[in-house]
């Protein structure tokens, strides 16, 4: 299985980290692209937030932080999802 990568330094109380989403993906993955972008795969498929369950558990681990530290403060149903580090 790929190495996640280290987003340990975004994990910064109040940080505000933008994800692009791809739904019914091959494999789960986070993948920081040219120009810092983060874009997450997920094998879920988008009903009912399982998708978006799943990009936060991803997420989480690729940061180091517990699941409840990430917040969702955009994009519910969109591809394009902000999330917010919280204390």
């Amino acid at each position: 299985m790929a190495q996640q990568p280290d987003l340990s330094a975004l994990a910064r109380p109040g940080t505000e980290i933008a994800v692009r989403v791809t739904p019914k993906a091959s494999r789960n993955a986070v993948v920081v692209g040219d120009g810092g972008a983060i874009r997450v795969y997920v094998t879920t498929v988008p009903e009912g937030g399982k998708a978006t369950a799943a990009v936060i558990k991803l997420l989480s681990k690729a940061l180091g932080v517990p699941k409840t530290r990430l917040e969702l403060i955009r994009g519910q149903t969109a591809r394009d999802k902000l999330f917010r580090i919280t204390e």
